[in-house]
């Protein structure tokens, strides 16, 4: 059993239940666990392999990823920003998605993660992989991140394909059925569920939204339910959708799962920015989990600020992660970012100070993510007998110069750039200005190279390719 001991670290931010800020703190490292944390003086040296001077440093829990798309880590600033959501998804994120092959995903997730390793992110609940989940979960593991993947799956194509769309995609991602993809999507938890020493999971994981059937939203989450993991999709991400839902079926699309039978602890909806007052009981009724993704709202116009129910859903005890959705979607997958923007975006929409906040912003960042994952038993706080996933901040950082608060600080004035190392179960994976497990250079090289190929076979370009769609309408 080897052990590592990090003492003198400024502060350690543990977000436990109590928020306790440690100064002077120390952390006791134990295969892959925490076994103590305290101040320096609390946790003893006796008997440790390893002993880390922590000056200068500040420790806080690993960031947890509530909702990434990380087969689209090859489209950053492919698409135009006066894009709304609908338009977005079918007429340029279809397209670029049909162009992906199996080369193409894996290095997206080796790009993808270790962006998120450069911004403190230790865990991530992918949608899924375009092509084999088995890609995502093997490409994840050799970064050595923590994280859950599945395979994105629909069952409901349009009458007629949109411009880019191609029959090699919509065979593969849409199904014949709700049960044929079911039973896929089953294979896939069998399969790949557990990986790594159990830091890879794998969900039954579905679209969401018009692409999929009742028959699909509700069996998708009580499958998950059987095999004993959780499900994620999309569902009231924007009120475009909301009123084509009102107009069909005479519901908003959370009453309408509900009213079905899909709602559950085990489902995590992403994005939920057009939830009506009366459907934030259920959500609370049923434990259902919301993924939040404020930059996405910024760039497609949800409307979290808007029409957002975020503030009323916490109150009700509903748990809400942070998001980055993509590359795309957000611009970026620094969840430090939607840590800034979840902190302030609401003091200034309803002309509230007391709104959210940094300490409630930092909660959905880490162990509100990790309970949304299931995973707050092991993750997503600084607590003994947990896994060993932390962000070391450089204090010596401009970020960071002076600074009293340490949690104003990182909420306010922090950024990636003074991330210092980033851990995952008790190893470093970032540190020294690079990602250990990567050739970073030959990475980004292979990237460039790939991004661009597939635009140009997908045929993507701001002149012709449509801004605004009627598709399922």
């Amino acid at each position: 059993m080897s052990s590592t001991l990090i003492e003198h670290l400024e502060f350690a931010l543990t977000v436990d239940a109590a928020d306790r800020v440690i100064r002077d703190a120390a952390i006791l490292l134990e295969d892959g666990r925490i076994a103590a944390i305290g101040t320096t003086e609390e946790v003893s040296r006796e008997g440790v392999d390893t002993v880390v001077d922590g000056r200068r440093r500040g420790i806080v829990p690993g960031f947890v990823d509530s909702h990434v798309h990380l087969s689209e880590s090859l489209s950053r600033a492919v698409f135009p920003d006066n894009l709304g959501t609908r338009a977005w998804v079918f007429n340029w994120a279809k397209p670029f998605y049909a162009h992906v092959d199996s080369g193409d995903e894996r290095i997206s997730v080796l790009l993808g993660t270790t962006e998120m390793l450069r911004c403190g992110t230790t865990c991530f609940l992918d949608m899924g992989a375009q092509n084999d989940p088995g890609l995502t979960v093997r490409a994840a593991a050799e970064v050595g991140i923590r994280g859950i993947t599945g395979r994105h799956a629909a069952d409901n194509p349009p009458h007629e394909l949109p411009r880019g769309w191609t029959e090699e995609m919509v065979e593969h991602h849409f199904f014949p059925s709700a049960e044929v993809a079911l039973e896929v999507l089953e294979q896939c938890v069998r399969d790949w569920n557990g990986y790594a020493d159990g830091r890879i999971r794998c969900w039954v994981n579905i679209e969401g939204k018009e692409p999929c059937s009742p028959e699909l939203h509700v069996g998708a989450r009580a499958l998950a339910e059987r095999l004993g993991v959780g499900t994620t999709y999309h569902l009231a991400s924007s009120i475009e959708e909301a009123h084509l839902s009102e107009q069909r079926y005479g519901q908003w699309p959370i009453t309408r799962i509900a009213e079905l039978g899909g709602l559950g602890p085990n489902l995590v909806i992403a994005h939920a920015v057009a939830t009506a007052d009366n459907e934030i009981p259920l959500l609370a009724e049923h434990g259902t989990k919301v993924a939040f993704c404020p930059s996405t709202s910024l760039k497609l116009a949800k409307g979290a600020t808007a029409i957002g129910k975020y503030p009323e859903m916490r109150e009700a005890d509903v748990t809400v992660g942070l998001g980055t959705d993509g590359v795309s979607a957000a611009g970026n997958l620094s969840l430090m970012r939607q840590l800034y923007l979840a902190a302030g975006l609401f003091k200034d929409a309803r002309l509230d100070p007391e709104e959210i906040g940094a300490r409630e912003a930092l909660r959905m960042a880490t162990v509100e993510g990790a309970r949304a994952l299931g995973w707050d038993d092991e993750i997503g706080s600084l607590e003994a007998g947990k896994r060993a996933d932390f962000v070391l901040f450089d204090l010596d950082s401009f970020e960071w110069t002076p600074y009293d608060d340490p949690l104003q600080a990182l909420v306010w004035s922090a950024s990636p750039a003074s991330v210092a190392e980033t851990w995952v179960d008790g190893v470093p994976l970032y540190r020294d200005g690079r990602v250990e497990t990567v050739d970073e250079v030959a990475l980004y090289a292979e990237a460039r190279e790939r991004a661009a190929a597939i635009v140009r076979r997908a045929g993507l370009d701001r002149v012709t390719t449509p801004v605004t769609t009627t598709l399922y309408e």
